[in-house]
């Protein structure tokens, strides 16, 4: 599996990385222009990211702006709905609205933080990706 963690803040970014490194190869970008950057580069080489896990907010371009972006850089390839990234919205924000918008504008799912592995891992499950928990779930983000 191909996995892209887009998140600014050091700490989450190592956490998620080490949930995730036994599922595939992790990629990271720190923020939404290298993220795109990043999904476009492995486009253009005729792959995809199966997994992004994207924080909302960051400095410059936010995880929202960001979801817009990689739907777009999708379909202008040819990827239908469904057959692009998995994109796990993840954030401190558990307002209604932000993950209204989140589902709206295409994200798969969304973990509010501090991220708890084993919820973290259901969710990954629920959105059609086959991961086992690994390890405790009291690792939090």
């Amino acid at each position: 599996m191909q996995i892209l963690i887009v998140e600014d803040d050091f700490i989450s970014r190592r956490l998620l990385c080490r949930y995730l490194e036994s599922y595939g190869d992790c990629d990271v970008a720190v923020n939404g222009h290298e993220a795109v950057a990043a999904v476009q580069s492995a486009l253009d080489s005729g792959s995809h990211y199966d997994l992004i896990c994207l924080d909302i907010m960051m400095p410059g371009k936010c995880g929202q702006e960001t979801l817009v972006d990689i739907r777009k850089l999708e379909e202008r390839k040819g990827l239908q709905v469904g057959q692009g990234a998995k994109i796990i919205m993840t954030s401190a924000l558990e307002d209604h609205e932000v993950i209204r918008k989140s589902f709206k504008d295409a994200a798969d799912g969304y973990v509010v933080k501090p991220i708890v592995k084993r919820k973290f891992m259901d969710v990954l499950k629920e959105v059609g990706l086959k991961v086992e928990l690994v390890g405790s779930g009291a690792d939090r983000t």
